[in-house]
Protein backbone atom coordinates (compact mmCIF):
# COMPACT_ATOMS: atom_id res chain seq x y z
CA UNK A 1 0.00 0.00 0.00
CA UNK A 2 1.11 3.60 -0.41
CA UNK A 3 0.95 5.14 2.09
CA UNK A 4 1.78 8.59 1.45
CA UNK A 5 -0.33 8.53 -1.97
CA UNK A 6 -3.53 7.46 0.69
CA UNK A 7 -2.72 9.61 3.00
CA UNK A 8 -2.18 12.78 0.90
CA UNK A 9 -6.22 13.84 1.32
CA UNK A 10 -6.27 13.11 4.71
CA UNK A 11 -5.32 14.79 7.94
CA UNK A 12 -4.13 13.20 11.17
CA UNK A 13 -7.47 14.47 12.47
CA UNK A 14 -9.39 12.41 10.28
CA UNK A 15 -7.46 9.41 11.62
CA UNK A 16 -8.12 10.10 15.16
CA UNK A 17 -12.07 9.91 14.05
CA UNK A 18 -11.76 6.64 12.67
CA UNK A 19 -9.86 5.33 15.51
CA UNK A 20 -12.78 6.65 17.35
CA UNK A 21 -15.45 5.08 15.43
CA UNK A 22 -12.94 1.34 15.09
CA UNK A 23 -12.91 1.57 19.08
CA UNK A 24 -8.98 2.18 18.78
CA UNK A 25 -6.93 3.83 21.34
CA UNK A 26 -6.71 7.57 19.49
CA UNK A 27 -2.72 7.48 20.61
CA UNK A 28 -1.63 11.12 19.40
CA UNK A 29 1.31 12.53 20.25
CA UNK A 30 1.64 16.45 19.90
CA UNK A 31 4.98 17.22 18.20
CA UNK A 32 5.18 19.55 15.48
CA UNK A 33 6.80 19.90 11.72
CA UNK A 34 9.60 21.87 11.45
CA UNK A 35 8.92 22.67 8.52
CA UNK A 36 4.79 23.84 8.48
CA UNK A 37 3.16 22.08 6.23
CA UNK A 38 5.09 18.73 5.97
CA UNK A 39 3.28 15.52 6.36
CA UNK A 40 4.56 11.97 7.22
CA UNK A 41 3.56 8.55 5.81
CA UNK A 42 5.32 5.55 6.67
CA UNK A 43 5.72 2.29 9.03
CA UNK A 44 7.60 2.79 12.59
CA UNK A 45 11.09 2.46 12.45
CA UNK A 46 11.94 2.83 16.84
CA UNK A 47 15.20 3.63 18.78
CA UNK A 48 15.58 4.74 21.91
CA UNK A 49 18.39 7.81 22.20
CA UNK A 50 21.01 6.99 25.05
CA UNK A 51 23.34 9.90 24.39
CA UNK A 52 24.73 8.89 21.03
CA UNK A 53 23.74 9.08 17.97
CA UNK A 54 24.98 5.20 16.80
CA UNK A 55 21.73 3.75 18.07
CA UNK A 56 20.30 6.17 15.21
CA UNK A 57 22.93 4.86 12.30
CA UNK A 58 21.81 1.14 13.33
CA UNK A 59 18.38 1.84 13.18
CA UNK A 60 18.86 3.34 9.61
CA UNK A 61 20.87 0.07 8.67
CA UNK A 62 18.07 -2.25 9.01
CA UNK A 63 15.55 0.34 7.71
CA UNK A 64 13.10 -0.47 4.48
CA UNK A 65 12.37 2.62 2.40
CA UNK A 66 9.28 4.69 3.53
CA UNK A 67 10.25 3.94 7.35
CA UNK A 68 9.42 7.32 9.78
CA UNK A 69 12.60 7.01 12.20
CA UNK A 70 10.82 7.39 15.48
CA UNK A 71 12.82 8.77 18.54
CA UNK A 72 12.60 7.80 21.89
CA UNK A 73 14.11 10.75 23.72
CA UNK A 74 11.95 10.92 26.89
CA UNK A 75 10.14 13.73 26.05
CA UNK A 76 13.73 15.49 27.66
CA UNK A 77 14.03 19.49 27.13
CA UNK A 78 17.48 20.02 28.60
CA UNK A 79 18.99 19.00 24.87
CA UNK A 80 18.54 18.05 21.63
CA UNK A 81 19.29 14.39 20.07
CA UNK A 82 18.78 15.28 16.55
CA UNK A 83 20.48 17.16 13.54
CA UNK A 84 21.03 17.45 10.49
CA UNK A 85 23.81 14.64 9.79
CA UNK A 86 21.39 11.78 11.05
CA UNK A 87 18.25 13.72 9.36
CA UNK A 88 20.55 14.00 5.90
CA UNK A 89 21.61 9.92 6.60
CA UNK A 90 17.48 9.10 6.90
CA UNK A 91 16.89 11.11 3.79
CA UNK A 92 19.87 9.45 1.86
CA UNK A 93 18.20 5.94 3.07
CA UNK A 94 15.05 6.59 1.62
CA UNK A 95 13.19 7.25 5.49
CA UNK A 96 9.89 8.72 5.13
CA UNK A 97 10.69 11.48 8.36
CA UNK A 98 11.50 11.94 11.39
CA UNK A 99 9.45 11.70 14.90
CA UNK A 100 10.83 12.53 17.55
CA UNK A 101 9.60 12.82 21.49
CA UNK A 102 12.37 15.38 22.49
CA UNK A 103 14.24 18.37 20.55
CA UNK A 104 16.09 18.71 17.52
CA UNK A 105 19.12 21.02 16.62
CA UNK A 106 20.56 22.68 12.95
CA UNK A 107 17.00 23.80 12.13
CA UNK A 108 17.96 25.93 9.03
CA UNK A 109 20.25 23.00 7.88
CA UNK A 110 16.99 20.20 8.82
CA UNK A 111 14.76 22.63 6.46
CA UNK A 112 17.34 23.33 3.54
CA UNK A 113 17.14 18.66 3.53
CA UNK A 114 13.60 18.65 3.31
CA UNK A 115 12.89 15.54 4.63
CA UNK A 116 9.76 16.10 7.41
CA UNK A 117 11.18 15.97 11.13
CA UNK A 118 8.84 16.09 14.31
CA UNK A 119 9.49 17.07 17.69
CA UNK A 120 8.99 19.13 20.34
CA UNK A 121 11.29 22.12 19.48
CA UNK A 122 14.99 22.71 19.36
CA UNK A 123 17.89 23.69 21.14
CA UNK A 124 21.65 24.35 20.37
CA UNK A 125 22.89 21.68 22.46
CA UNK A 126 22.93 18.13 22.18
CA UNK A 127 23.49 15.31 24.78
CA UNK A 128 26.66 15.80 27.38
CA UNK A 129 26.75 12.64 28.32
CA UNK A 130 25.96 8.58 27.16
CA UNK A 131 23.64 6.57 29.06
CA UNK A 132 23.22 2.92 29.29
CA UNK A 133 21.54 1.85 26.14
CA UNK A 134 18.44 -0.19 27.09
CA UNK A 135 18.51 -3.31 25.47
CA UNK A 136 15.22 -2.66 23.45
CA UNK A 137 16.32 0.48 22.01
CA UNK A 138 15.96 -1.12 18.28
CA UNK A 139 12.65 -2.66 19.21
CA UNK A 140 9.92 0.05 21.22
CA UNK A 141 10.12 3.78 21.52
CA UNK A 142 7.98 5.50 23.74
CA UNK A 143 6.16 8.80 22.58
CA UNK A 144 4.68 10.62 25.15
CA UNK A 145 1.72 8.24 26.53
CA UNK A 146 2.34 5.69 23.79
CA UNK A 147 4.53 2.67 22.75
CA UNK A 148 5.28 2.12 19.61
CA UNK A 149 7.17 -0.23 17.63
CA UNK A 150 7.21 -1.76 13.72
CA UNK A 151 3.73 -3.29 13.94
CA UNK A 152 2.80 0.67 14.03
CA UNK A 153 2.35 3.17 10.88
CA UNK A 154 3.26 7.18 11.64
CA UNK A 155 1.51 10.00 10.41
CA UNK A 156 1.92 13.02 11.21
CA UNK A 157 0.74 17.14 9.67
CA UNK A 158 0.22 20.16 11.16
CA UNK A 159 -1.55 18.72 13.98
CA UNK A 160 0.53 16.72 15.73
CA UNK A 161 1.63 12.74 14.69
CA UNK A 162 -0.56 9.57 15.12
CA UNK A 163 0.57 6.11 16.05
CA UNK A 164 -1.81 3.85 14.17
CA UNK A 165 -1.39 -0.40 14.23
CA UNK A 166 -0.77 -1.53 10.78
CA UNK A 167 -3.42 -4.71 10.54
CA UNK A 168 -6.35 -2.06 11.24
CA UNK A 169 -4.99 0.39 8.58
CA UNK A 170 -6.84 -0.59 5.39
CA UNK A 171 -10.24 -0.29 7.80
CA UNK A 172 -8.97 2.99 9.33
CA UNK A 173 -8.45 4.59 6.13
CA UNK A 174 -12.17 3.68 4.98
CA UNK A 175 -13.80 5.17 7.56
CA UNK A 176 -11.41 8.59 7.48
CA UNK A 177 -12.35 9.05 3.63
CA UNK A 178 -15.64 8.77 4.52
CA UNK A 179 -15.39 11.60 7.71
CA UNK A 180 -13.50 13.58 5.18
CA UNK A 181 -16.31 13.29 2.36
CA UNK A 182 -19.01 13.80 5.15
CA UNK A 183 -17.19 17.17 6.27
CA UNK A 184 -16.64 18.34 2.65
CA UNK A 185 -20.27 17.75 2.05
CA UNK A 186 -21.04 19.94 5.03
CA UNK A 187 -18.47 22.49 4.58
CA UNK A 188 -20.05 23.01 1.00
CA UNK A 189 -23.44 23.23 2.51
CA UNK A 190 -22.74 25.61 5.50
CA UNK A 191 -20.84 27.62 2.60
CA UNK A 192 -24.22 27.53 0.76
CA UNK A 193 -26.03 29.56 3.71
CA UNK A 194 -27.53 25.87 5.69
CA UNK A 195 -26.25 25.83 9.11
CA UNK A 196 -24.13 23.16 10.69
CA UNK A 197 -26.91 23.58 13.64
CA UNK A 198 -29.67 22.84 10.67
CA UNK A 199 -27.43 19.73 9.02
CA UNK A 200 -27.51 18.22 12.66
CA UNK A 201 -30.72 19.26 13.47
CA UNK A 202 -29.07 20.55 16.34
CA UNK A 203 -33.08 22.08 17.29
CA UNK A 204 -34.25 18.48 17.71
CA UNK A 205 -31.68 17.66 19.66
CA UNK A 206 -32.28 19.93 22.40
CA UNK A 207 -35.88 19.26 22.35
CA UNK A 208 -34.92 15.41 23.04
CA UNK A 209 -32.60 16.18 25.54
CA UNK A 210 -35.07 18.32 27.73
CA UNK A 211 -37.22 15.05 27.38
CA UNK A 212 -34.06 13.03 28.22
CA UNK A 213 -31.12 14.44 29.95
CA UNK A 214 -29.09 11.53 29.54
CA UNK A 215 -29.11 11.78 25.72
CA UNK A 216 -25.81 13.25 24.75
CA UNK A 217 -24.88 15.17 21.45
CA UNK A 218 -22.87 11.53 20.28
CA UNK A 219 -25.95 9.71 21.04
CA UNK A 220 -28.04 12.21 18.29
CA UNK A 221 -25.03 12.04 15.68
CA UNK A 222 -25.39 8.35 15.68
CA UNK A 223 -28.88 8.27 15.02
CA UNK A 224 -28.41 10.97 12.26
CA UNK A 225 -25.15 9.64 10.69
CA UNK A 226 -23.49 12.62 11.70
CA UNK A 227 -19.90 12.78 11.17
CA UNK A 228 -19.26 15.75 13.42
CA UNK A 229 -18.24 13.85 17.44
CA UNK A 230 -17.36 17.06 19.60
Amino acid sequence: MDLRRRFETLTTAHLADACVRAQLPVRCLGIHAVQPGAKIAGRALPARHAGSVDVFLEAIEGAAPGDVLVVDNGGRLDHSCVGDLIVQEAQTAGLAGVAIWGLHRDTADVRAIGLPVFSLGSLPTGPLAAEERPADALTSARMGEWVVDSGDVVFGDDDGVIFVPAQHIEDLFLLAEGIRDTERRQAERTRGGETLRDQLRFATFLANRAENPALTFRDHLRRIGGAVEE
